[in-house]
């Protein structure tokens, strides 16, 4: 690990223009590629304390043995030359998006003394026209298949043509009029070129025009008594509609414009594409990447921008582009767009309308890429083992931890405190196992008291089932966690907890349940976990090796995750494990964390949601959901049915005289709400609480 201030430049040795740095290895492989407005300011900020770096920050920096620079004149040329610098160099502390997958582009070959439609993949190639990408290689098959009947474009290959030329028969497509066969010379290489060029305008969005040429055309065959001619002109103008309708309007003002959504957390983003042609969805293509450097949503998007448009020229960069985050010099990276198309490019944030509600399903589609991207990464059984035994390695274990339990704390300003247990098994999660728990021993906000608590109690159930299984005997000397502790995971299959409400939340807080009867398996809380990891930094993780403890159980391992760093804490040290950031078991270890969030954010808010709708009825002893409704349906609201009389709560059908009775009491002791007040005329205004109170 190099010290920074071992290759620090001199006071004044760096100037203070516009320009692009490099920090170079100890083997002067370029590691990093950054542009600066001022070199002197944004090379400064790099030899600070280490301490106020962002971690990504303080790598790059302890890797590095020098930095250099290169002086612009403008911030136009410091973006190109950066993009440049990172195309050629390659440097492992930028962000790089890569393709998910290889996309299809519908190719037109302008190279060419006979132009070609084909389907190409790949890097783009220069004369060549290209439209898309597209999802898929036989949607574009299906378009040109429809467009070939009015512009009937050479689509074989360089060996089918030549050995049309030789034999000076053209292929199936040329007997059938889907192809001008221009090897066998019944066109001119001028006129195919003019049919290749109008199916690039038609595919670029002008697609009035020929619509209505083909319409006017066959308005005057039919006039004329063609009636043949004007069938197919018909037909030839009904085959360009549906390739139009393949790709439907989503913005009705026929606007060219690519828009860029972005979702990611803290290692990972995803980036969805879609380019809008004619006000029409022409393609879409999506781009992930591992966030190696300290980067927010704006230098991603500025990433982006320079990936997407660096190798372009002309109509290829839009009029218009829509981003989720400006970037930090958003007229620079809009006069570099401006060059690259030739004329003014609009780089702006959608705020409301077609344009917005359309971002709005890019971002979902960044999304669900980002999702299934983790998704497959964790079902990859390979990566899995690996993350595990990365776990073991770097918490001194002595084997993979197979079964890992996860816990946090939530609540709202201190109220409806609440914690979560997730369970992973093998690298995946088991919703089944997870566990939801409400903070009983105290009132207020205290995540560390809270941690010890549940990890108490969660345990304590652990040893009271091995009691009541016999796999270890009660010492005579007082409760089990007096005894020895107990050894090692319990043998058997994993406890079955019954079904799963919603989304892996069992119907029930698991804790405040009682034990079943026994049927031969294990119960919610025998099997116990090699792991457990919680949420927050040295003190929760003090907080839950204390409980276990006092519990008497010295075999399971404690270790918490930091969010602010991605710090992993052991008990009784002072510092953290620092996991490398493309760790596999890092990666693991924050989807344990982030599932269990969600889970207890997820009950937090349902449990808040359930508090804000009592209402005084729910205190009424044998009075259900239904019976509540009717006497709501009848009265109208709480405050009518509070005035009520015996007599008549006992008209609503359902309502006994005993059911009322305790009805009436229990609305008598609850006291009414202050009336609202309206501040501006100093009237009271009528209560109707219409069911809650």
């Amino acid at each position: 690990m190099a010290d920074p201030s071992s290759y620090r430049p001199k006071p004044g040795q760096i100037p203070d223009s516009p320009g692009v740095y490099k920090f170079r290895d100890e083997h002067r492989r370029v590691i990093y590629v950054g542009k600066a407005k001022n070199l002197r300011q944004r090379v400064a900020n790099y030899f600070q304390d280490l301490a106020n770096l962002h971690p990504r920050t303080r790598t790059m920096v302890t890797t590095a043995a020098s930095v250099e620079w290169t002086v612009v004149s403008t911030e136009v040329e410091a973006l190109q030359l950066e993009y440049s610098w990172i195309k050629e160099f390659d440097p492992r502390f930028n962000v790089k998006y890569r393709d998910d997958k290889s996309y299809p582009y519908l190719a037109v070959t302008l190279n060419e003394e006979f132009p070609r439609v084909q389907v190409m993949r790949g890097a783009k190639k220069k004369g060549v026209r290209y439209f898309g990408p597209y999802g898929h290689a036989w949607a574009i098959r299906e378009t040109v298949d429809l467009m070939l009947r009015v512009f009937p474009v050479r689509t074989c290959s360089a060996g089918v043509f030549k050995n049309a030329e030789r034999t000076g028969r053209p292929c199936l497509l040329g007997y059938i009029g889907k192809c001008s066969a221009p090897c066998v010379g019944r066109v001119t290489p001028e006129e195919h070129r003019d049919l290749a060029e109008d199916f690039c305008d038609f595919m670029a969005g002008r697609t009035g025009t020929y619509i209505r040429r083909l319409e006017k055309d066959m308005m005057q065959a039919a006039e004329e008594m063609e009636y043949e001619r004007a069938a197919r002109l018909r037909d030839d103008a009904g085959a360009l509609k549906r390739a139009m309708e393949k790709s439907a309007v989503v913005l009705a003002d026929a606007t060219d414009a690519d828009l860029i959504a972005v979702a990611e957390d803290e290692l990972e983003a995803a980036l969805q594409i879609f380019h809008v042609r004619g006000g029409r969805v022409r393609g879409q293509r999506g781009w992930v990447t591992d966030k190696v450097e300290a980067v927010d949503t704006s230098g991603l998007v500025e990433h982006a921008l320079q990936q997407l448009y660096g190798e372009e020229r002309g109509d290829a960069v839009p009029k218009e582009v829509l981003v989720p985050a400006l970037p930090e010099d958003t007229e620079a990276v809009s006069q570099w767009l401006a060059e690259r198309r030739g004329s003014q490019v609009s780089l702006r944030i959608p705020q409301r309308g077609d344009k917005k509600d359309l971002m709005a399903t890019v971002q979902r589609n960044a999304q669900q890429a980002l999702g299934l991207h983790k998704t497959k990464r964790a079902s990859d059984l390979t990566t899995r083992s690996r993350a595990l035994e990365e776990i073991a390695e770097a918490l001194g274990l002595d084997t993979a931890p197979l079964r890992i339990e996860c816990y946090d704390i939530s609540h709202l300003q201190g109220d409806d405190v609440v914690a979560s247990m997730v369970v992973f098994e093998d690298g995946l999660a088991r919703k089944s196992e997870y566990r939801r728990f409400q903070i009983k021993g105290f009132e207020g906000q205290d995540d560390v008291r809270s941690m010890h608590e549940v990890i108490g109690r969660r345990f304590k159930r652990y040893l009271q089932e091995k009691e009541r299984t016999g796999e270890w005997e009660e010492q005579p000397t007082g409760t089990p966690a007096d005894g020895p502790a107990p050894t090692g995971p319990v043998p058997g299959p994993v406890p079955a907890a019954g079904p799963a409400v919603g989304d892996g939340e069992p119907p029930t807080v698991a804790e405040d349940t009682e034990p079943r009867e026994d049927d031969g398996r294990p119960k919610r809380f025998a099997y116990p976990p090699q792991l457990v990891v919680v949420d927050g930094g040295q003190p929760q993780v003090a907080a839950a090796k204390r409980a276990l403890d006092e519990l008497g159980i010295d075999d399971i391992a404690v270790c918490g995750l930091a969010k602010r760093l991605e710090e992993v804490w052991l008990p009784d040290d002072d510092d953290p494990v620092v996991l490398p950031r493309s760790s596999e078991g890092l990666y693991l270890l924050q989807r344990v964390r982030d599932e269990a969030h969600r889970f207890a954010i997820t009950y937090q808010r349902a449990k808040r949601a359930k508090r804000i709708r009592t209402s005084p009825l729910d205190d009424v002893s044998g009075l259900g959901e239904t019976r509540k409704q009717a006497l709501i349906k009848h009265f109208g609201s709480v405050k009518k049915l509070r005035q009520a009389t015996i007599d008549e709560i006992c008209e609503v059908p359902g309502i006994g005289r005993r059911t009322a009775e305790s009805v009436a009491a229990a609305l008598a002791s609850t006291a009414p709400a202050a009336p609202a007040v309206n501040t501006a005329t100093g009237e009271i205004i009528e209560e109707d609480d219409g069911g809650s109170s």
